[in-house]
């Protein structure tokens, strides 16, 4: 029999998360004659993916948008973990990334949203909600959400760089200038067909 808070600590989530689960249906807490609240080993059972070999772990993700960054990232991390000891997070992975926050295609980032996809991620710390994305944030915290997943936000201001923000605020006009770019060059291509395939039939006519 385990208690709620020896529960969490098996599986890896927070007692908000259990309490949670007890509301929706989820995972029932079993009650005491004295109305206490605990859980069986059936329940470990039956919470933990250990038939599929999988593990539910806490993961850090720390990001910067630049090589020139690189110190900075260092000093994320750093100020992350003082965060976690001082909260009692246990991390099982530290991922560490550059690139920028409009550009979903990042390998770390998108093996992270798979891991949580496939249920493998209890709890995700960020220093700064703009680490995993510059814009889509509340899109990320749904995903996380459904596939209870705790994201934990540390709201540490002097890790979310202010250059950092002003590089992707430069990024923004120069996308959508190439694609308008990118539509000048099709609408050309496309006016070019349109005015040889018109002259084409022309040319075929006999003359009188």
């Amino acid at each position: 029999m385990y208690t709620p808070r020896e529960f969490v600590e098996r599986i890896h989530v927070s007692v908000k998360t259990l309490q949670r689960w007890d509301r929706q249906g989820v995972l029932k807490a079993h009650r005491t004659a004295t109305n206490r609240r605990y859980y069986t080993q059936e329940d470990l059972l039956s919470i933990l993916p250990q038939e599929a070999g999988v593990r539910r772990r806490i993961i850090a993700y720390c990001r910067v948008s630049s090589v020139a960054q690189k110190p900075e990232l260092e000093n994320q991390r750093r100020i992350l973990a003082e965060c976690c000891e001082a909260n009692s997070y246990g991390v099982d992975e530290w991922i560490s990334e550059i690139g920028g926050g409009l550009n979903f295609k990042r390998k770390q980032f998108l093996r992270l949203i798979d891991a949580i996809i496939a249920g493998e991620v209890a709890v995700l710390l960020i220093a700064h909600k703009d680490r995993l994305a510059r814009f889509g944030y509340h899109l990320l915290v749904h995903l996380c959400e459904t596939h209870d997943c705790e994201l934990v936000v540390m709201n540490t201001e002097q890790l979310s760089p202010e250059q950092e923000f002003v590089q992707d605020l430069i990024a923004i006009p120069h996308c959508f200038s190439s694609r308008l770019y990118g539509l000048r060059n099709y609408r050309k291509a496309l006016k070019k067909a349109l005015k040889d395939e018109n002259r084409a039939p022309d040319q075929n006519e006999p003359h009188a």
